[in-house]
């Protein structure tokens, strides 16, 4: 029977831990997150852009900056739950000096998926800027709102890469999650062309996973419009944050505890 893990405020100390590493390499690794998705922007933006006036009643760049913005959410947070926390969970041993602590295992769980989700939030803002810097995405204050929809993605993608993470024999096995789930859904929910183009066969099936729902929050927002259905996709982003968060602590404790 699973048990439900209920994270205390103590998470924070794992955040602040992270947080504190990261300030080391701040710089390279603020490269690292934005310079990919940065090339889609100017590769695909103003080249492909050029030959496409616009979709979705939008500009392509725009249509294209929301979704590079979730996708950056989405791989970033992938990372670092998966090789980073691994690394920490095996190479370094970091959970076992964690779990000497007063620290319970949900509360080093929840400090590792707060801080996927800062890592993706630090992404997004980085790439933000940038997009408004091109003109990619319109100098408005309501854009902004986007943000904490970027925050949401980071988490829930941070719980799905600690639940690879509890099951991971080793490095290699990221690579079976990045095929089969993560370049899926860069390809196919709408990062680069509207969902409604595929097969309604897999438009049902790409409607249920979490990408999707980010990108058709995030893009109505930065074309000044009001997104559809806004509860269905707080819903399923959070319904895979919950649910995954359970499945990584019960796969963990059975796999750091027993």
């Amino acid at each position: 029977m699973l048990q439900l893990a209920i994270p205390h405020p103590r998470f924070i100390a794992v955040w602040l831990r992270n947080v504190r590493v990261w300030r080391r390499y701040a710089w390279p690794s603020l490269l690292g997150n934005f310079g990919e998705p940065l090339l889609y922007l100017l590769g695909l933006g103003y080249g492909l852009g050029r030959y496409i006036e616009g979709m979705a009643d939008m500009p392509y760049m725009v249509y294209l900056a929301s979704g590079i913005l979730c996708a950056t959410a989405m791989n970033t947070a992938s990372f670092e739950g998966l090789y980073a926390a691994y690394t920490r969970m095996t190479r370094q041993d970091t959970y076992g000096a964690m779990l000497a602590t007063p620290l319970q295992l949900p509360e080093v769980v929840a400090g590792e998926v707060a801080w996927c989700a800062t890592k993706s939030l630090i992404s997004g803002v980085t790439l933000f800027v940038v997009a408004l810097a091109l003109g990619a995405i319109p100098m408005d204050p309501v854009t902004l709102t986007v943000l904490p929809v970027v925050i949401l993605i980071g988490l829930a993608f941070g719980a799905l890469a600690m639940l690879i993470t509890s099951l991971a024999p080793s490095y290699d096995f990221f690579l079976y999650y990045f095929t089969l789930f993560i370049t899926p859904m860069f390809l196919f929910s709408g990062v680069f062309y509207p969902v409604g183009t595929l097969p309604s066969w897999l438009q049902t099936a790409i409607h249920f996973l979490p990408l999707v729902h980010g990108v058709e929050l995030v893009r109505p927002i930065l074309a000044g419009q009001l997104p559809d259905t806004i509860a269905l996709h707080l819903l399923v982003l959070g319904l895979y944050l919950v649910g995954a968060y359970q499945l990584a602590v019960a796969r963990l404790r059975r796999r750091l505890l027993v």
